[in-house]
Order: C-alpha cells, then sequence, then structure tokens
C-alpha cells in the first residue's frame, strides 16, 4: 500500500511538473531590443508609418506568430499596408487584429519568432488620413502628435532603444517648424535633434536606449497649415466652454452665443469642409511621397494631379479633340458633337472615352460615361505616379504653365500672341487665376487672331454649311483658311466662357458631379472615435495597447498608435 502511494504521488508530482512547464511555454515573454519608427506627415495631410522592431523571444516564452500595430485611427488605407519579417515578405490582416482600437496583425506565418530565437519585423503603412489637428496654442499651426505601438508590462521584459523620427511636409522652414516635448515618462532630452532628410525635409529624431516597450509616450511636433490641404485638419465635433469664471451678467449672452455657435456655425463650417471634400477626387494613396519627378503627363493629366476642377479639364479635353481634327461642336447649347470617322489615330485613351460619351443623346447617360472617365483616368494617373513625388511633379508642370504664359506675355505682336497662346491653350489654364490672366494678356482693343480650328468649336464663326471636321472655315468678312482676328476683350471673353458653358451645358451642378467621382476614387473613410484608458487584449507574439488620444500638449487631439499583443 506504501508502494502505491508513493507511486501515485510521483505521478501526481510528474503531472503537475509537465503542467506547470507546459504553462510556462504559453506564457509569452520577450524583449523588444529595439525599435524604430519613421513618421512621415505629408503634403497632402496624410500620415505614413515605417516601424522596425527588434525582438528576441524569451527561451521559455510562446512562438511569437502574430505581431498586432495598432494604428491612430481607422482611416488608414490598408492597400498600402506591407510587412515582412528578416526581408521575407508576410501578410497582414485587420481581422485578425486583437488589440483595442484600430489596426491591423502581422502573421508571421513560416518566420515566426521561436523561443530563444530573435527576429526583425519591418511593417510599412503608406496613408493615414485625419491625422492634424489645429495647434492649440496657434490656430495658423497644424499639430502632428504620434505614439509609437507599445506592449503589455506582463509580456515584455528589459529596455528598448526607442527612436522616433518625424519628417515633416516638404517646404516647412526650420525656422517655421515647432516641437512638442515629449509625454509619457520619457526618459530621453525633450528636444529632439533636428536634420534634413534626402528629399530635403526637416527631420525630428528622438531617440533613448532605457525606454519602456510598454509605456505609451507621445511626440509632437507643429507647423504652418498653409503646408497641407485645408481639409485635412480635423475640425472637433463639439466644443468645450467653461463658463464658470464669466459673471452673471454675461452668462446669458454667453449662452446665447454658444448656441449660434452650436447650431448656425457648426452646419456651416460642416458644410463647407463637406463641400470641399467632395471636390476631392484624388485618392490619398497618389499623394503618398516618392522620389523624383512623373515627366510626360499630358496638360490634362496635370490637371487631375492638380485636382483642377472637372469642369476646366473636360474643356481642356474637348479643346483638344477638336484641335485634332476628331470632333465638331455643331451646337453649343445643349452642346453636340459631330464626332469625325474615322477617328484620328493620335487621341489618347480619355479622349477617345470623351467622345464615346458624346455618341449618345441622353445627358443622364452623358454624365455618367463622362464620370466613368474621370473614375479612369485617375486609377491611371495612379499607376503613372507610384514611386514619383507628387509635390516635385506638379511645380515641375507648374513651372511649364508659367513659361508658357510669360512666351505669351512677352510676343510682340498679335500674330505671334495668337499663335503662342494656341500652341499653349491647355498648359495655360492649369493656371488657378486663368480667367484673369486671359483677360490680362487679352485686355484692350488690340486684334488677336483666333486659330483656324475655332471654327469647329464655336459655330458662330462658320457659315451654315460647316466645313468637315478639321477642315480650313470660311469667317463673316475672311477668306476660307484664313484666321478670324477679333477684339483682344471678346477672345479673353469667349475664352474664359467656355469652361462656364461646358459646365452649365453639360455637366448641370460640377459638385454634384464631381463628387459621385470622389465617392469612387477618394471614398470618406470610415472614422471612430474612442475615449478613456485602453487596456492590452489578447497576446500571441507581439502588439500593443491602443491608446486614448488625450494630449496635453500643443496639439488638441493626437496620432496614436498601438495593438493588442
Amino acid at each position: 500500500m506504501k508502494r502505491f502511494f508513493f507511486a501515485f504521488s510521483l505521478t501526481l508530482l510528474l503531472v503537475l511538473a509537465l503542467t506547470a512547464s507546459a504553462a510556462a511555454q504559453s506564457a509569452y515573454l520577450f524583449h523588444l531590443d529595439k525599435e524604430v519608427v519613421n513618421v512621415y506627415w505629408n503634403a497632402d495631410g496624410t500620415e505614413a508609418l515605417d516601424y522596425v522592431f527588434s525582438f528576441t523571444n524569451d527561451p521559455n516564452g510562446a512562438v511569437i506568430d502574430y505581431v498586432d500595430v495598432g494604428m491612430p485611427n481607422s482611416n488608414f488605407d490598408t492597400s498600402t499596408v506591407s510587412a515582412d519579417v528578416n526581408g521575407q515578405a508576410v501578410n497582414v490582416s485587420t481581422s485578425d487584429y486583437q488589440g483595442s482600437g484600430s489596426g491591423f496583425a502581422v502573421d508571421m506565418g513560416n518566420y515566426a519568432i521561436q523561443p530563444g530565437q530573435s527576429g526583425s519585423v519591418h511593417v510599412s503603412v503608406g496613408s493615414i488620413s485625419q491625422v492634424l489637428y489645429t495647434d492649440s496654442s496657434d490656430s495658423t499651426y497644424a499639430s502632428a502628435d504620434f505614439s509609437p505601438t507599445y506592449f503589455g508590462s506582463q509580456y515584455v521584459e528589459g529596455s528598448t532603444d526607442l527612436t522616433v523620427i518625424f519628417h515633416l511636409p516638404l517646404g516647412v522652414q526650420p525656422a517655421e517648424a515647432r516641437y512638442h516635448n515629449p509625454s509619457g515618462g520619457w526618459p530621453g532630452s525633450q528636444a529632439p535633434q533636428t536634420d534634413t532628410d534626402n528629399q530635403n525635409r526637416i527631420t525630428y529624431t528622438w531617440e533613448n536606449s532605457a525606454a519602456s516597450a510598454s509605456a505609451q509616450y507621445t511626440f509632437g511636433a507643429s507647423f504652418p497649415k498653409q503646408y497641407v490641404p485645408a481639409g485635412a485638419i480635423v475640425v472637433p465635433a463639439a466644443f468645450n466652454i467653461d463658463l464658470s469664471g464669466l459673471t452673471s451678467n454675461l452668462q446669458p449672452l454667453c449662452c446665447v452665443g454658444f448656441i449660434l455657435i452650436f447650431f448656425v456655425g457648426l452646419p456651416i463650417v460642416g458644410a463647407v469642409n463637406n463641400n470641399r471634400r467632395k471636390l476631392a477626387y484624388l485618392p490619398p494613396k497618389i499623394a503618398i511621397e516618392g522620389h523624383g519627378i512623373k515627366r510626360g503627363l499630358t496638360a490634362v493629366e496635370a490637371g487631375i494631379l492638380m485636382e483642377e476642377p472637372l469642369d476646366k479639364v473636360m474643356t481642356m479635353i474637348l479643346f483638344g479633340v477638336v484641335k485634332k481634327n476628331a470632333a465638331t461642336v455643331v451646337s453649343k447649347d445643349p452642346l453636340k458633337l459631330q464626332i469625325a470617322s474615322p477617328l484620328p489615330a493620335d487621341l489618347h485613351d480619355y479622349e477617345t472615352d470623351f467622345l464615346q460619351a458624346f455618341a449618345t443623346e441622353d445627358p443622364a447617360t452623358r454624365r455618367k460615361d463622362l464620370q466613368e472617365m474621370v473614375v479612369k483616368m485617375v486609377n491611371g494617373l495612379s499607376e503613372k505616379m507610384k514611386g514619383f513625388s507628387r509635390k516635385e511633379t506638379i511645380d515641375y508642370y507648374k513651372s511649364i504653365m508659367e513659361r508658357a504664359w510669360q512666351q505669351i506675355e512677352a510676343a510682340g505682336t498679335p500674330e505671334v500672341k495668337s499663335q503662342l497662346y494656341d500652341e499653349s491653350l491647355e498648359w495655360t489654364m492649369l493656371d488657378k487665376n486663368y480667367d484673369q490672366r486671359t483677360r490680362n494678356v487679352f485686355t484692350g482693343p488690340i486684334p488677336i487672331f483666333l486659330p483656324i480650328w475655332w471654327g469647329s468649336y464655336d459655330p458662330t464663326f462658320r457659315p451654315a454649311a460647316a466645313a468637315p471636321a478639321g477642315r480650313a472655315i470660311s469667317a463673316p468678312g475672311g477668306r476660307s483658311g484664313s484666321p478670324v482676328s477679333l477684339p483682344g476683350a471678346a477672345v479673353a471673353a469667349s475664352m474664359v466662357n467656355s469652361v462656364q458653358g461646358f459646365s452649365s451645358h453639360v455637366l448641370g451642378n460640377v459638385n454634384t458631379f464631381t463628387s459621385a467621382v470622389t465617392g469612387r476614387t477618394n471614398p470618406v473613410p470610415v472614422s471612430t472615435s474612442r475615449a478613456g484608458s485602453s487596456g492590452a487584449g489578447r497576446w500571441s507574439g507581439g502588439g500593443g495597447h491602443s491608446c486614448a488620444c488625450a494630449c496635453a500638449c500643443a496639439g488638441c487631439a493626437c496620432a496614436c498608435a498601438g495593438g493588442g499583443r
């Protein structure tokens, strides 16, 4: 009997030991030796991230098979997210994300970090929107705050060499940029190291080898709003007004003012921002900073890159097909085209799509086809711009536009001025001040010669029996094939009104037309809001917490990041 109890006790002890060992193997414990995150604040107001995590798994820890990476909000473009482990590409998934708030999981797959081993996880996120706020200390500045991914204290041990590098928008000057003092108990210097990157963008770098991987540190910077679109600045949904310090006589007045702001001011601001948002038809990914200039774009494609109003873009295309003898305007109101057959061989795809849209008589169908054409153009331009800098490319085409204007303005005779304007018409239309500049160039009674093709655009300058598209035309008092001269002011008015006419006669409401395009090329991102503190979720390899986005620094809100494992 004693031998039985001894054997039973020994067996029980072995079972308990094995259970304890298995439990130990299921406890996740690791060192985050190094974490480096580059934070790019782009010229379009979006944020891009580049993380490198260097893990050493504890010999008694569980396999690191997933790494959760939290995002500042849910407005990140999943198509721009990529990851690799020790240089080997792996998958990412939002459905596998186990952290609080927004983020995604890196599926380590065959490259999971085994107990006792080390590995490097690289994560890139190309576009996150709605991350900039008005600086609470200067309303002319944008506030850009960020908290790197951090991890549950029960999972991470030792210190971490943490480096956070801010890349401010291109063009921000050193004297204009301001940094925020880090919060969250940052053990390093409050002031960052200042430098420039390979794109000549100002950089702020905070680095400390004694940081904690389980602490939420918040870093920030501010820069003038002029370097990002106004629509990229998040407008708070409500106001917090403290009336406790006001006298009783002023309280009723303040209450009335608050009501007016809340019920009148906010709807107006919201409507303005909403309208601006509808006209922003370029997707954020097209503005992810690349390197160098994309040459070879047409004036129309450059206009799309600059997000010119679509009625102006359509008019540029119309001028193009008329100049190429592909169409003749039969009537302007309503706009009807006589399409050449066969079509010229040198048409661009968007010009062919444009003419196909005008092959139908139904206005609604035509508008839908034109919207499809614009969507196709935007998608094609997105492909062409991959790896190139949008800002540098826009500056390049603006220089072409400016040189064209300078040549026209410097022309010594009406004939030369008219010829140069004809040759550079589409490029001059890229000018934001095109209307006024055209009037300035062609002001006064000095005669300006309309190009030969103008008769194919304006039916009033050709006889009743119109010649086929592209053939020499006659004008009252002129010879067949001779250019028509008009006072400069009349030419300017005709050019400028052509854009307005296209808008009213074809597109209808330009905002409505453009918003239908925006809904497909740059849809409104789904936004979530959170408050309060958040804890760690399930952990099975690596990750962190999501933060509450409550900042006490110069910004009224922060762009933070976290995870759950």
